[in-house]
């Protein structure tokens, strides 16, 4: 294969501003939000923590054995940074059993903000956003154009790229996946075998996308293209550019795609299609991997809006941004479009 280069195209250009994030753990402060009010009745116990430099799985785990069940009966929608401040929900199955006094697990690290009942499981990505508050401290460089940086990305968004954290340290869930594609690797682990395959799909839409960033046509309605509706999530597949549909997309309300691979011809066609072969010219092995291991075409928006997206300079060389982002997509996906 290759060196599984992560250097993707950027929209604004490489920024010449440098800069540290994560300097302390309340430089990265992360909220979830459900979108909907717990219903008050059920079997599961529905709880926000707050937590700080604390991972997400570890957490999972203490809860399942504190509230002595199996660490299948607790869900959460997604995986948080350790080094970090979140909220996060938890959702715990007591099968009809009482609470715990869940105040029991509040620590230096851990804060139960809540604990109501829920008549269903937290599932991955279930959650309307997350909202970011991040600080950049150490700003040096070319830093003097940054505020139209931050101004264009509010008006118009950035790439909608999987995260660097998708593709484990140094590359290795891809790297793992290539093993895998080519029989070095049994890997019986169904959990760890969703990580190497979520990180090979996710890589070749990074490579497309990168590629319509590169030609600048990130944002536009190719030929052939498949658009997303931005709400419902649903495909439209773009036979003919209509003036119409020009300004939905100038508007928001339909995006364009590039595919998660999987088994099935992409449902792109013409330029759109073309484009998409060639970003993936060579990387059969990954396609034809994908398929065999029994996952479907989908698609993913190309572009990400940055939502209420504000900034505030703390110091002369520390930068705060506030912003939301859906559930499914990356901070460092913005971070990277404002200094590197």
């Amino acid at each position: 294969m290759s060196d599984f280069s992560l250097d993707w195209a950027y929209a604004c250009g490489r920024p010449d501003c440098h800069g540290t994030i994560r300097t302390t753990a309340d430089d990265f402060q992360v909220d979830e939000v459900l979108g909907y009010e717990p219903d008050g009745k059920g079997n599961h116990a529905l709880l926000h923590i707050r937590k700080t430099n604390t991972n997400t799985e570890w957490l999972a785990r203490h809860l399942a054995e504190f509230a002595g069940v199996e660490l299948k009966e607790v869900g959460y929608a997604g995986l948080k940074d350790r080094l970090a401040v979140t909220t996060q929900y938890f959702s715990v199955n007591l099968s009809g059993r009482d609470d715990p006094d869940w105040s029991q697990l509040n620590s230096n690290e851990i804060e139960v903000l809540s604990a109501q009942r829920h008549g269903k499981k937290l599932r991955r990505g279930g959650l309307r956003e997350n909202c970011f508050q991040i600080t950049v401290r150490d700003l040096h460089g070319g830093c003097t154009a940054l505020e139209q940086r931050l101004q264009t990305i509010k008006d118009h968004g950035v790439p909608n790229y999987f995260g660097e954290q998708r593709f484990g340290h140094d590359r290795n869930n891809l790297k793992l996946a290539e093993q895998l594609f080519r029989s070095e690797l049994h890997e019986r682990d169904r959990h760890k075998r969703g990580i190497y395959l979520s990180a090979a799909r996710s890589w070749l839409f990074n490579l497309v996308l990168s590629q319509r960033v590169g030609a600048n046509n990130w944002q536009l309605a190719l030929p052939g293209e498949v658009l997303i509706q931005r709400h419902s999530r649903s495909a439209l597949s773009l036979r003919l550019i209509t003036p119409e549909i020009e300004q939905r997309i100038a508007g928001g309300h339909l995006l364009p795609s590039a595919p998660l691979w999987g088994r099935g011809a992409s449902s792109a066609q013409g330029e759109a299609l073309e484009i998409e072969r060639l970003a993936l010219s060579s990387v059969e092995t990954f396609q034809s991997g994908l398929e065999k291991a029994g996952l479907e075409q989908e698609r993913r928006a190309l572009k990400l809006e940055v939502k209420g997206l504000e900034w505030e300079w703390l110091k002369p060389d520390a930068l705060q941004v506030r912003f939301s982002l859906p559930s499914g997509s990356y901070a460092t996906a913005v971070l990277r479009e404002i200094c590197s």
